[in-house]
């Protein structure tokens, strides 16, 4: 009797936990997806509003490119304090005011009059912004326990893609608005999409739960095993690796992380915010067509980041799941300099666009496996600080290369390289024990 006994208990267990696992699922995930869509127009929507700004405002591809680049120079330098903060007061209150402020500032954008105010206004835009992303990471962690946590990211980070599959047609539209009551169709498009971050902000304060012990929505005994098994796994991160805020701040693995997303970022950002005058310069199409086109790489990526993420918790494996990825986008990359012809190159960036966003679900479940706590915060700071210089450095490199040689082809090639050793530095990190799997999990 006690044979059969067991196994139903078992599977009893299974079937509560899942269910506690969904309801935080459908509870946190789509409205964390809403926001971080929104936080992604605002951050890249100068992209397509450069096709008419750049022109009306006289900038040239370096202008631009510096321009676009330089949010991610104030991100980073306010991403550390700014998570910290969050550990410490709580992510409803930061990412309300994160919201509120970065809300207000894209709509500033409208009032871009040289580059001058296009630099400054960037560069406050990701200070405002700023421990947004890891917030969110670190928040993620409270409420996934670690088997289940890349799904998660991957599904949260499904608003990369949906950004532009939402935001690119979106932009499209909002540039047709051009001399409707005396603003440009780009000054359109950061009125429009600025404020939603500000309406979100104040709903924020209402909806999101700091923590599950708080969570009305959940049951007690649900409260409680959520809970518990956070806590427990928690104390085992510590244990097992004893790393404090400080040691994590200059751990090597933070850092060789930090680097691997780096590269990652680079690749994206340097796609993400180019796309729509690569494809312009390709087909020569107008600014709506150029919009709607722009979507079709990321519709490919959401499913890419969802398959990949669910492989990679299925497994318990991170790092291969990061290089494979990290080497279909290098190759989508080199593709693209060397195609001139608008399909194939298209057929190029879609694979350079799954490859990159594939690796986020799977690279941001690694560092709560040996941080927690304050050490988390502080760590995946760090880490995604050295992204954001990345989110600089990409777009910069492809608009000085465009300028120094009239074409896309260098700036490709040096996305390809960067996408190449982000696979390369995945591979080695096999060997550090701080990302070895859990026990009873595969690596």
């Amino acid at each position: 009797m006690a044979a059969i006994e067991q196994p139903l208990a078992r599977l009893a267990r299974n079937d509560f936990e899942t269910a506690t696992l969904r309801k935080v699922a459908w509870r946190l995930l789509p409205f964390l997806l809403l926001l971080y869509v929104v936080a992604w127009l605002d951050r890249v929507n100068v992209g397509f509003a450069a096709l008419q700004m750049n022109q009306d405002l006289g900038f040239s591809s370096a202008v631009y490119g510096f321009g676009a680049g330089v949010f991610f120079i104030g991100y980073a330098f306010f991403e550390v304090p700014s998570n910290l903060i969050l550990a410490r007061v709580g992510a409803r209150v930061w990412i309300a005011r994160i919201m509120v402020t970065w809300g207000v500032i894209s709509v500033a954008m409208m009032f871009v009059q040289g580059p001058t105010s296009f630099y400054m206004l960037r560069f406050l835009l990701g200070v405002a912004e700023a421990g947004f992303l890891p917030g969110i990471i670190y928040y993620l962690g409270t409420w996934y326990p670690q088997a289940e946590r890349a799904r998660a990211v991957s599904w949260f980070m499904l608003a990369i893609p949906l950004s532009t599959v939402i935001g690119a047609p979106l932009a499209g539209l909002l540039l047709e608005l051009d001399g409707l009551m005396g603003l440009t169709g780009w000054q359109w498009l950061f009125l429009l999409e600025g404020l939603p971050a500000v309406v979100l902000g104040v709903v924020v304060l209402f909806y999101l739960t700091d923590k599950p012990e708080d969570a009305h929505w959940l049951t007690s005994e649900q409260k409680i095993w959520l809970a518990s098994t956070l806590a427990a796994e928690q104390r085992t991160a510590t244990e097992r690796h004893g790393v404090g805020l400080l040691q994590a701040l200059v751990h090597p693995t933070v850092w060789r992380l930090g680097l691997v997303i780096f590269a990652c970022q680079c690749g994206s950002y340097g796609l993400t915010l180019w796309i729509p005058q690569i494809i312009q310069n390709l087909s020569g199409l107008s600014d709506l067509v150029v919009s709607m086109i722009s979507a079709l790489p990321y519709i490919a990526a959401s499913i890419g980041m969802i398959l990949i993420g669910m492989s990679s918790d299925r497994s318990g494996e991170r790092l291969m799941h990061i290089a494979v990825p990290s080497v279909f986008a290098a190759v989508g990359f080199a593709a693209t300099a060397y195609l001139s012809s608008p399909i194939p190159a298209m057929i190029a960036l879609t694979v350079a666009a799954v490859g990159d966003l594939g690796t986020r679900g799977p690279f941001w479940a690694l560092p709560t496996r040996f941080l927690a706590g304050s050490a988390a915060a502080g760590g995946i700071g760090v880490i995604n600080t050295l992204g954001s210089l990345g989110g600089f450095v990409g777009p910069y490199a492809v608009g000085f290369i465009r300028n120094a040689t009239g074409s896309f082809a260098g700036g490709m090639l040096f996305l390809a390289g960067l996408l190449l050793a982000a696979a390369i530095m995945a591979v080695s990190l096999r060997r550090t024990p701080t990302l070895a799997a859990h026990p009873g999990t595969a690596r």
